[in-house]
């Protein structure tokens, strides 16, 4: 008869967890880059809207049709493809990414194809986000996507791409 002492450690093999290259960033700090992207697009866009007129337009109780909103949306995505162009397509950064050190890449670690960056990742996203109501509950399930185990948002899943630190 062989005595165990319930209270051995156990005799299991245990190898080496295997380390990743790229750590995932941060949800806080995936927040406070876009909070930086936001505030740079604010900064530029704001005014073009007070000159246009689309601020007086609602201060006077007038509610934008589709037209002005269709155009506003065209605008802010055109703007943010003239400001944050040449980041992401030089390092697949923002830049409120830049700034905090993180990078968006591909399944494969690598960086993203500019084109299928910004059609996938974001242009989906502002269509889908144009749309009433559908638009609000795309973007509260898309934010809440980043408390998966993976911390990819589902514009990131629809795109391909995690955000890793530099």
């Amino acid at each position: 008869m062989q005595d165990s002492n319930p209270y051995a450690a156990p005799n299991a093999v245990v190898g080496d967890a295997q380390v990743t290259e790229q750590q995932l960033a941060g949800r806080g700090m995936r927040l406070v880059a876009f909070i930086i992207d936001t505030i740079i697009l604010a900064v530029i866009l704001i005014p073009v809207m007070l000159v246009g007129g689309i601020f007086a337009m609602v201060m006077s109780g007038e509610e934008p049709g589709f037209g002005t909103t269709l155009m506003i949306g065209v605008a802010s995505f055109v703007l943010f493809v003239i400001v944050q162009g040449y980041p992401l397509s030089a390092s697949g950064q923002t830049w409120g990414k830049k700034a905090l050190g993180m990078k968006i890449v591909d399944l494969a670690g690598n960086k993203p194809e500019f084109g299928k960056l910004i059609a996938l990742r974001y242009l989906t996203t502002q269509v889908i986000g144009m749309i009433p109501f559908v638009g609000f509950i795309y973007w509260l399930v898309n934010v809440l996507f980043i408390f998966g185990d993976d911390r990819r948002c589902i514009h990131d899943k629809i795109a391909g791409t995690r955000v890793v630190m530099v």
